[in-house]
Parts: structure tokens; C-alpha cells; sequence
């Protein structure tokens, strides 16, 4: 694929992200324009490497056709490639902009060099696709007369929706936040994921026929047993939006809060009001925390630091990783290393420094008599995460936010349907069939295998599609 010698002759070189300084003045996308001689130039850089573990189940989740576009956009055939990206992957503009790229780090030429630029290629194809208005709305020709709701609009529920819709099924999208999209819209801000681009493929599968249902909460405001009678089939795709807490003491009180209350808050006051409403947390002049790192984190520290922060500390309990892999980390496996984001690189920009501490273990919030938050008391960990003692230290904080991953589905919808659950407390469902222990109900992605990629979440949507579409039609020709 690409040029034979391509590898050899052109060096890995990523798109870059706009001056740190000047992304910090707004929430605009962190990305530059795309250059086609660049990404054509990149795109020679996929060998001919025989077996493509690009694609493979340690690469791309959904096994995107990577060698294909890589080889089409080398030649120029833009169109041909976007044809070829929309065979597995229904959002490559999500993807494209949020995804960590595991099929970089399965790329055969990492080897030895640095892999292919696969990310900024699938999103260059997605972009010029709908630059050219080559990205239509394709209804299906007939109906057949089944009916799904689908409970959740995050990635998994879309691309289950877009998938059975194309089977020519009725499907209804319930989604309990005022705004449809999921994390997509409220988990992931702005800078990351314009919400545009959300709204932009929302519309296009409101055209193809699926049906939309703000402010319907199923389990409090929406009887799921009335979904289940109405329908021929319900699909739960609710995420994993249970969030791990930090029961230390003095948690209760002002100045703490969870990752996705911050985010959440920070993204609907920008989109109702430009944040002039001020219904938001705002870090501005403050000294801000964050425990927890991973993309969330990330996430935080991105935010805090466009709302104008006085200072900014992220936490983190496990070491800092190595610059490359571990003996125990081979390819084509995920690389643990060292990365610098886009948050960790404005922090520096702005402060000076990498705003991470490794290996540290809060053990209690500090606070004043009248409860207002004043910092927090750590102690350093061992590689066995055990306490140093003498390590004690407390730091000043205005605002601490936890990041510190999902552990389940919220359970209210629950109360009715008496669903089996796994030992993490996640909906039972096989993974061949996505079939709960209730007759007619589904479930899919983060809510059924816990917290994971939205490329994941995209790929267990379209699984569970081409499940239900088989049980209610006898066969399928779903992906």
C-alpha cells in the first residue's frame, strides 16, 4: 500500500495543533487545516506489510480498511477513500478527533520507525467529505415494520440507530440531557470535539429517518415498560456514567466536584449563552487540582485553564511511565508511555511546567470552619502504591476536580426491569447477541462491558445492531 518505498523516504510528521497561547484565548478546535500534499504524503508512508495489524483486534476496534485509504489518499482518490472509511465506521469525524489511536500503535512499521499517521489521515478524509458535500443523507428505500428505541444517544446508541435505521427498522433515540449526542456533546469539550460536527450528523440521520426524543429521562420521566410494549425491541446504550468517587475526609463541602459535573456544566453554558449565563464552574483565577489522569483529565485541565486559572496540578497515583516501551509492553500492544497532550502542553506554555505529579496518594481534603475548601493532604507512593512516610505534603487548591475513570450504568432504570448484572454492575449481556435477561432488551458498549473508547462504543453500537436486526428479520446484512 502507498508508495513502495514511501517508509523509507518520508518521515512520520503529525498535523499541528494550533499555538497553545492563542487556543487558550477561546474553545475553538485545537486543529490546523488540513494539507492534502501532506496527508498524500503520509498516507505513502503504509507499507506493504502483508498483515495489516492496523486493523486487527489490537489496532482499530472497529477494523477500519486503513491500508486502503491510506493508499487512496496517497493517490489522490479522496472520495474513493472516504467510501471505503464509511464501510466501518459510521462517525469517522468523532474518531478522527478523539480516538487514541490504537491503530498507531499496532501499525507494523512501529516496529522500528515511527507509525503512520493514521488519525490525522481518517479525519482529513471525513472533513474534505463533507467540505465536498459528498456526505449525504441516505434514507432507507423501504420499512419493514419493526420498531426499536434505542436508550441513549453517546456514540454506541447513535451508531446502533444509524445502523438499524439502514436496515429500514423505525427507530426512536431517547436521550435525558436536553442536547442529543451523549458524552459526545457534554463529556468531550469543545476544543476537542466542536459540537457543530455533533449536531451536523445528528442532522443527517434526523433526514435518513431516525427520530430524536430530548429531555426523555427512561426510568424516571419515560416508562421503559412502556417502551418495552410499544417496540419490538429496546436497546440499552446508557454508558458508564457512574463515576468513582473520593470518599477522604472533609469530601463534602464546595470546591470539589466530579470531572463530568465541571465538563458538563462548562459545555452547555458555552452553547446556551457564550458563558455569559455563568452557569458553570469557573476556574478563573484559582488554583485548581486535578486527581486523575487519562483523557478526562486531560479534558479538565484543558477547560480550567481556558476559564483563566491561577495555577494547575494534576495528580496522578501510578509512576510516570517510560519515554518508550516496557520489556512487558510490547508491539503490537497499546504503548504505555509518556505522552504530553494538549492540556499538559498549554500548562506549560502558560506556567512553565508539566503540571503532573506522579506516584502521589491524597489522603484529605483541607478545609476551614466555615467549609471552604483550602487545599489537600497527600503522601508520596512506593511502585507497590504503599505510603512514604515523611513524604507528607499539603497543597493550596480553590478547586479540586476527581477524574478518576467510571465504574458502572446508573441503576434507576434498573428498578423496573430487574436486569441481570455482572459482578462490576454492569448489564449481563452476551457479547454474541447482546441480549439482557429480560425478552426483547439489549444492551450495548460501556453499559454492558464497562468504561471504554468511543471507538469501541461505535463498533458494540453496530454489533448490536446486526444482533437485533437478525433476531427480528431471521438474517441480516448489517457489518
Amino acid at each position: 500500500m502507498g508508495k513502495p518505498t514511501g517508509f523509507k523516504e518520508i518521515g512520520r510528521e503529525v498535523e499541528p495543533y494550533r499555538d497553545e497561547h492563542a487556543r487558550l484565548l477561546d474553545f475553538k478546535e485545537l486543529y490546523t487545516p488540513h494539507k492534502d500534499a501532506h496527508l498524500s504524503s503520509q498516507g505513502s508512508r503504509c507499507m506493504d506489510c502483508g498483515v495489516p495489524f492496523c486493523q486487527s483486534d489490537n489496532g482499530c476496534p472497529i477494523h477500519n480498511l486503513i491500508p486502503e485509504w491510506n493508499d487512496l489518499v496517497y493517490q489522490n482518490r479522496w472520495k474513493d477513500a472516504l467510501d471505503r472509511l464509511h464501510k466501518t465506521n459510521n462517525f469517522p469525524e468523532f474518531t478522527g478527533r478523539v480516538c487514541p489511536a490504537p491503530c498507531e500503535g499496532a501499525c507494523v512499521l512501529g516496529i522500528t520507525s515511527p507509525p503512520v499517521t493514521i488519525k490525522n489521515i481518517e479525519n482529513s478524509i471525513i472533513d474534505r467529505g463533507f467540505a465536498e458535500g459528498w456526505v449525504k443523507a441516505e434514507p432507507p428505500k423501504e420499512r419493514t415494520g419493526k420498531s426499536i428505541a434505542v436508550v441513549g444517544s453517546g456514540p454506541s446508541g447513535l451508531a446502533a440507530a444509524a445502523q438499524l435505521n439502514r436496515a429500514g427498522h423505525t427507530v426512536n433515540v431517547y436521550e435525558r440531557a436536553d442536547r442529543i449526542g451523549g458524552l459526545l456533546m457534554y463529556g468531550i469539550p469543545n476544543m476537542k470535539l466542536d459540537k457543530n460536527i455533533v449536531e451536523r450528523r445528528v442532522n443527517l440521520m434526523c433526514e435518513e429517518g431516525v427520530e430524536f426524543h430530548i429531555n426523555s429521562d427512561v426510568g424516571r420521566n419515560i416508562d421503559v415498560q412502556a417502551l418495552i410494549d410499544q417496540n419490538d425491541a429496546v436497546l440499552l446504550a446508557l454508558g458508564a456514567t457512574e463515576a468513582r468517587d473520593l470518599p477522604i475526609a472533609n469530601r463534602e463541602g464546595p470546591g470539589v466536584h466530579k470531572a463530568m459535573e465541571f465538563l458538563t456544566l462548562n459545555t452547555k453554558s458555552l452553547l446556551d449563552s457564550k458563558h455569559k449565563d455563568g452557569n458553570y464552574i469557573s476556574a478563573k483565577d484559582k488554583d485548581v487540582i486535578v486527581i486523575g489522569g487519562g483523557d478526562t483529565g486531560t479534558d479538565c485541565i484543558g477547560t480550567a485553564m481556558r476559564h483563566g486559572c491561577k495555577s494547575l496540578i494534576n495528580f496522578e497515583l501510578l509512576p510516570k511511565p517510560p519515554a518508550v516501551r516496557a520489556p512487558e509492553n510490547p508491539w503490537p500492544l497499546y504503548p504505555r508511555i509518556h505522552r504530553v497532550d494538549y492540556g499538559h502542553a498549554e500548562v506549560n506554555a502558560k506556567f512553565g511546567h508539566d503540571p503532573r505529579v506522579y506516584s502521589i496518594m491524597s489522603q484529605e481534603f483541607v478545609r476551614d470552619k466555615k467549609d471552604r475548601l483550602l487545599g489537600i493532604k497527600t503522601i508520596n507512593v512506593d511502585a507497590k502504591l504503599e505510603p512514604i512516610t515523611g513524604t507528607e505534603k499539603t497543597w493550596n487548591a480553590d478547586l479540586i476536580f476527581l477524574s478518576m475513570g467510571f465504574l458502572r450504568p446508573e441503576h434507576y432504570i434498573n428498578k423496573k426491569l430487574g436486569l441481570d448484572l455482572d459482578e462490576r454492575g454492569n448489564f449481563s449481556a452476551d457479547k454474541l447477541n447482546f441480549r439482557t435477561s429480560r425478552e426483547k432488551v439489549y444492551a450495548t458498549a460501556d453499559c454492558r462491558r464497562g468504561q471504554d473508547l468511543v471507538v469501541r462504543a461505535i463498533n458494540e453500537g453496530r454489533e448490536a445492531a446486526r444482533e437485533i436486526d437478525r433476531d427480528l428479520m431471521g438474517s441480516s446484512q448489517l457489518a
